[in-house]
């Protein structure tokens, strides 16, 4: 670890980018490193572990440092901050729910776990569901579901039981198991259809000639009676308004 460097972030930042600077790199990411850890803590209580969390945090903010261009005219904190949170986004995408349950039991489960940490303190030991239920102020049969709905954010391995001599001899059912590798474009294709309908008329007709139809984008034009470049900049203006729209439902997915 460098020293503190007293360079303003501009100043890091163009030695980096033009000299290759490895310790104006180093000091950016040491900077900024709080900014990673603050923005892990608040993502530390919906189910995953608070060193993953963070690792990912370091990750986007190490991205950030890499990709920043202070041409943008966006503060390097600010480009940070979104960098960081999209990569543990992208963490909970990849391990969060692994059975989608309702976003009510979500929160549920989210405010029940806290308590359970509080009161675990307090109790010296795991506290039972009947005093979790008087803590909070739930019924235990809520409780209980919250409990299991926590369990959903991993998913236990398939076994299937073995040939061994004892009852709990198990094997991977995966041995059995088939790879079906058109099931991830089938959600794909289902995410974009759906997210097509957020689109005018107009645009979702242009993506769906181009990217269903594989028509050109000269053919679209005659097509629609329209100028090419028409076409060009209602594409381009369609796929930012899809992205967008998929963008929010897996942040919403995960929030």
């Amino acid at each position: 670890m460098t020293a503190t460097d007293h360079r303003t972030d501009t100043e890091l930042v163009i030695a980096h980018r033009t000299t290759g600077d490895a310790d104006a790199r180093e000091a950016l990411i040491i900077r900024y490193s709080g900014l990673a850890r603050a923005i892990a803590r608040r993502f530390s209580r919906r189910g995953l572990q608070y060193d993953d969390i963070v690792q990912s945090g370091y990750l986007g903010l190490i991205q950030a440092v890499d990709r920043f261009d202070p041409a943008r005219g966006v503060p390097l904190q600010a480009y940070a901050a979104r960098t960081i949170e999209g990569e543990i986004m992208h963490l909970f995408r990849d391990r969060g729910w692994a059975v989608r349950v309702p976003r009510s039991l979500q929160e549920l489960s989210r405010s029940i776990a806290v308590a359970s940490e509080q009161l675990g303190h307090k109790l010296g030991r795991k506290p039972t569901v009947a005093e979790l239920a008087e803590a909070t102020g739930h019924c235990e049969q809520e409780v209980a579901e919250a409990q299991a709905a926590q369990r959903a954010y991993v998913a236990e391995p398939l076994v299937e039981p073995g040939a061994g001599e004892r009852d709990d001899d198990v094997r991977p059912v995966s041995a059995l198991m088939i790879e079906e590798f058109g099931f991830g474009e089938v959600c794909d294709r289902h995410q974009i259809s759906n997210s097509l309908r957020h689109l005018p008329l107009r645009e979702r007709t242009i993506v769906r000639l181009r990217f269903y139809h594989d028509m050109t984008q000269a053919e679209i034009a005659a097509e629609l009676g329209i100028s090419q470049m028409h076409v060009s900049r209602l594409l381009r203006s369609a796929l930012d308004s899809l992205r967008a729209v998929i963008e929010a439902g897996q942040a919403q997915a995960v929030s």
